[in-house]
């Protein structure tokens, strides 16, 4: 994946979970993730498609549609064979500090979809 793919994947991805449109965002989902993709953090473990866009709509909902956050990567992106690195952070739409900041780790399947997601979440 060259540089110009990889950020247009990052901005559909960042995108996804700001997409209000629920049959888009679960479109999106599924261009973006494997079949049967995981997804780890320090208190889930999800597998597959169905786990993962109910994810993806359970943060929307709480993040960006009802306490009027947004997510965006902090500029330092990454990939390296099939993996991709990226911090990110959650502000206030309107403007002000982070509230939440963390890293995901990507691992590419060999269709270029996320076979395997790895967050971390970091201190504010």
């Amino acid at each position: 994946m060259d540089t110009n793919q990889r950020d247009a994947f990052l901005a559909r991805y960042m995108g996804m979970w700001h997409e209000a449109d629920a049959a888009r965002r679960h479109e999106t989902v599924q261009a973006l993730f494997a079949a049967n993709a995981e997804n780890f953090t320090r208190t889930m473990q999800l597998r597959g498609l169905a786990e993962i866009t109910g994810r993806v709509d359970r943060s929307h909902t709480e993040w960006v549609a009802n306490k009027g956050f947004i997510f965006r990567p902090t500029g330092n992106t990454d990939a390296h064979n099939h993996l991709i690195k990226f911090n990110w952070e959650m502000v206030p739409k309107a403007g002000g500090a982070a509230e939440a900041k963390g890293l995901d780790i990507m691992v590419m399947d060999g269709e270029g979809r996320i076979q395997a997601l790895y967050q971390f979440n970091e201190p504010t």
